[in-house]
């Protein structure tokens, strides 16, 4: 987040860091200058415009509408207020009209994995009309954190150098019981869990690309299925995408609209090996997309590969650009 704050125009006037008491008086540079962090207080926000939160949903529940109280707008990274009918979820390239209608003081923003498709969906969906989706992300470790990223690191470094692979329960006996955040070893496997259990064996992760594609784009009943899998990368959430259109569409035309959309870029061409991968897009702020085909039976239906780094357009950039929206409002 800081990092991208210091990247962006400078619209902001003071940059003022709250964290726990525990983090008080450490010095954070921002935009090049060194800010001492303040412990989280009421009185932290007196002044303050938009409040930017990047904590854990109770964290948020709690201390969201304190800001807000407080004269604050608050764009929230968790999933505390996403579902909230009196709090807007904005995706800017997708809906940004709706970060003006906010009777809590709060804007929520989507999660990494909703975060990675909804961009180019968005702009297919204003082309043709989205009547269906069929999903299946491939996710990264970052995902769940740092736990995630560090529960992998030392997984690979557990089974490096092993003839693994081979034999049942060879990675899992190398791994031990050092499974982290997840259900199973995620080095050399996939993991086909992400998030907690809900009912009839959908996991959370799951139900929130469902209700948070609905409510962005505005189709409270658009029938989704959804697989979340954990896969060993580190950073950028891929996803297969089935989407079926009210209208006809073509590969040509999609693939214009694709091209031109804003925070879209469009790399497919398989014939050269040219589609996206977590390699290619981790770091960078755009949703990719490749292997646009249309469906075999089926000519209102599309498929796609998708890319996004669930760290920067997933989290951070996404929330930095709605504030930009809220910001321009005060202009």
């Amino acid at each position: 987040m800081l990092r991208i704050l210091s990247q962006r125009a400078d619209i902001w006037g003071e940059i003022r860091l709250v964290a726990s008491p525990r983090s008080a008086g450490r010095k954070l540079a921002v935009r090049g200058e060194e800010v001492e962090v303040l412990a989280l207080s009421e009185e932290a926000f007196d002044g303050v415009d938009i409040a930017l939160f990047d904590v854990p949903d109770e964290i948020a529940e709690r201390w969201a509408p304190v800001a807000a109280a407080r004269g604050a707008v608050v764009v929230d990274n968790s999933g505390a207020f996403r579902m909230d009918p009196d709090v807007p979820l904005v995706v800017p390239e997708v809906n940004p009209h709706a970060v003006h209608s906010r009777p809590r003081g709060i804007v929520a923003n989507p999660n990494c994995t909703t975060l990675s498709m909804i961009v180019a969906l968005g702009a297919l969906h204003a082309a043709y009309g989205l009547r269906e989706l069929v999903v299946s992300s491939y996710q990264a470790v970052s995902g769940a954190g740092r736990a995630g990223v560090e529960t992998l690191r030392q997984q690979m470094s557990l089974v490096a150098g092993t003839d693994l692979g081979t034999n049942p329960g060879d990675v899992r006996r190398a791994v031990g019981e050092n499974t982290g955040p997840f259900p199973e070893p995620v080095a050399l496997n996939v993991v086909p869990w992400a998030g907690s259990l809900r009912e009839d064996g959908w996991s959370s992760e799951e139900m929130k690309v469902r209700d948070e594609s609905r409510k962005i784009l505005g189709l409270p009943k658009l029938p989704v299925a959804v697989t979340c899998v954990r896969v060993p990368v580190v950073t950028t959430h891929s996803l297969t995408v089935h989407a079926r259109f009210q209208d006809e569409v073509t590969v040509d035309g999609a693939r214009e609209i694709i091209a031109t959309a804003p925070g879209v870029v469009l790399f497919d061409n398989p014939e050269a090996g040219e589609f996206p991968t977590p390699a290619d897009v981790v770091g960078t702020d755009p949703t990719w997309v490749g292997r646009v085909r249309r469906a075999l039976d089926d000519p209102t239906a599309l498929e796609l590969f998708v890319c996004g780094d669930n760290l920067r357009k997933g989290a951070a950039l996404n929330a930095t650009q709605i504030a930009e929206l809220i910001a321009a409002e005060r202009r």
